[in-house]
C-alpha cells in the first residue's frame, strides 16, 4: 500500500488522501459498498463500475462458508469469481461473533461457529481467518476480533479487548510468514466497547505495533449505542491514531454519521445501509431519504433527484414509476440500489472536493441545511462538529436542536 495524505481541513480533522494498492487508486474519504456473497445485490459488476466505485467489501465468514475456499483458490481469487477488476476489503469474520451468537463460542483459540446452513461445526482462529482472506486475494484484510455487542458492560468488554490485542498479533505473524504481506495489506481494528480507559489501552497496544500493520480500524460501534456515546469514541480513536495510516470506522453508512466521521479524521467507512434500504423502497436524496411506498409519490413525475447523475435519475424514471413496482419488481429494487450507491458517492466526493478547495466548514453546513430542513438538527451532530470548530447553528439561530439519534425518515404520506 502507498499511502499519501494531500490535503487537510484548516479547522476540523477531515483529510483527503490517495490509497494506492494492487488493483488501483482509491481517493479518501470513500464510502465502500457491501457485498457480502461476492456481489450487491441486484447489480453487476460492470454496473457497479460504471457508478464510479472502486472498492468495495466481501465478507470472509460467508465466503469460506459458501462457495467456500476451494472454488475461490480455482477461480484465482475473488476478484475473477465475481468479475471485480478494482480493490477489494474483506473483514475477517469478527462481527459474525455477534450477529450469529447463538451460533458461536468464543475461547483463547479462536471462535466456535456452527453453520447457520447445515449445523456443521468449524473453527475460526486468526491465523484461518487470515488463510481464508489470502485465499479470497482481498487488497485490503482485517485482522480477527473478539467482537461483543456494543451494549455489552462489565468484564467480557475488557476480555474481548485484551483477546483481539492477542489476535492481532497471531494475525500479524501467520500474515507476515506467508509472505503475503507485499501485496495485502492488513489492518488492526480497535475494541473496547464505550469504556474510553479500554479504548486508550488498545490504541496504545496497537499503535505500539504500527509498523506491523497498514491501517487502523475503529470497532464494536454502530450495535445501538447512544449516537452521542458513538461520536466521542470516533473523536478519540481519530485523533490518537498515527496520521499516515489509513483510518477506518466499520458499519457507518446513515449521511449525517459519514460527514460527522469525515470531520472527526475518519477515511473510510462501510454499511449495507444504502443497498439494503433500497430493496424496501426508500431513496436517499440530499433532502432526507424518499420512502417510495407512499401514496404521495404516486403521480409525481419527477426522478428521484433532479441533478443526480446516476442511471435512474439521468434516465428521466419517475418517482411515480417507482412507487408503482416499489418491492413488487426486482427492476425497482436495482434501479433505487443504483441512485443510492451514488448518493453516498457524491457525499464523500463532496466532502474531498471541499476539504480540498478549504470550503468543508461551508460543505457541513450546506449540506446538513438542506438535509434536514426544518425538521431541526440532531443533537449529537451539532456537538460533534462543534467539537472540531464548526457550529451548525451559526447563523441559524431559529433552527431546532433534536436529542437522540434524529434520523430523518419518511413515516406516513402526512411526513
Amino acid at each position: 500500500m502507498q499511502f499519501d495524505v494531500l490535503a487537510k481541513c484548516h479547522t476540523t480533522r477531515a483529510r483527503v488522501s490517495k490509497m494506492r494498492l494492487a488493483h488501483g487508486v482509491t481517493m479518501l474519504p470513500t464510502f465502500m459498498p457491501v457485498a457480502t456473497q461476492a456481489a450487491i445485490k441486484g447489480l453487476t459488476p460492470q454496473q457497479v463500475e460504471a457508478l464510479g466505485v472502486n472498492l468495495i467489501l466481501n465478507n470472509t465468514y460467508h465466503l469460506n462458508l459458501r462457495p467456500g475456499i476451494q472454488v475461490l483458490k480455482e477461480a484465482g481469487g475473488a476478484h475473477k469469481f465475481q468479475g471485480w477488476s478494482h480493490n477489494l476489503l474483506t473483514d475477517s469474520g469478527g462481527f459474525q461473533l455477534v450477529s450469529l451468537s447463538k451460533f458461536t463460542k468464543i475461547t483463547e483459540e479462536g471462535a466456535l461457529f456452527a453453520s447457520p446452513f447445515t449445523g456443521e461445526p468449524t473453527m475460526l482462529t486468526p491465523e484461518e481467518s487470515i488463510s481464508i482472506q489470502h485465499a479470497i486475494g482481498a487488497d485490503i484484510i482485517m485482522q480477527l476480533d473478539d467482537v461483543v455487542s456494543s451494549l455489552t458492560v462489565g468484564p467480557r468488554v475488557e476480555e474481548a479487548m485484551w483477546r483481539t490485542i492477542r489476535w492481532l498479533d497471531r494475525c500479524i505473524e501467520f500474515h507476515q510468514q506467508s509472505g503475503r504481506d507485499s501485496v495485502q495489506n492488513l489492518f488492526a481494528i480497535v475494541q473496547g466497547g464505550l469504556d474510553a480507559g479500554l479504548r486508550d489501552k488498545c490504541l496504545e497496544e496497537m499503535i505500539a505495533r504500527k509498523d506491523r500493520v497498514a491501517g487502523y480500524a475503529i470497532g464494536g460501534l454502530s450495535g445501538g449505542e447512544e449516537k452521542d456515546i458513538f461520536w466521542r469514541v470516533i473523536r478519540q480513536c481519530a485523533e490518537k491514531l498515527p496520521e499516515d495510516r489509513p483510518r477506518y470506522s466499520m458499519g457507518i453508512g446513515f449521511a449525517e454519521d459519514l460527514l460527522v466521521c469525515v470531520a472527526l479524521g475518519v477515511d473510510m467507512a462501510d454499511c449495507v445501509f444504502p443497498t439494503r434500504t433500497a430493496r424496501f423502497g426508500v431513496a436517499l436524496t440530499s433532502t432526507g431519504p424518499l420512502n417510495l411506498r407512499l401514496s404521495k409519490h404516486a403521480t409525481d413525475m419527477r426522478p428521484i433527484e433532479e441533478d443526480c447523475p446516476c442511471p435512474t435519475c439521468s434516465s428521466g424514471i419517475s418517482r411515480a414509476t417507482l412507487h408503482h413496482n416499489a418491492t413488487l419488481e426486482t427492476a425497482t429494487a436495482h434501479a433505487i440500489t443504483q441512485h443510492n450507491l451514488v448518493f453516498q458517492a457524491r457525499i464523500m466526493g463532496g466532502a474531498r472536493d471541499a476539504i480540498i478547495n478549504g470550503t468543508f466548514p461551508d460543505y457541513l453546513k450546506a449540506f446538513f441545511a438542506k438535509y434536514f430542513g426544518d425538521a431541526g438538527y440532531p443533537e449529537w451532530c451539532v456537538n460533534a462538529l462543534r467539537s472540531v470548530g464548526v457550529d451548525l447553528l451559526e447563523g441559524r439561530p431559529d433552527v431546532k436542536v433534536i436529542s437522540g439519534d434524529g434520523a430523518k425518515w419518511e413515516y406516513s404520506d402526512a411526513a
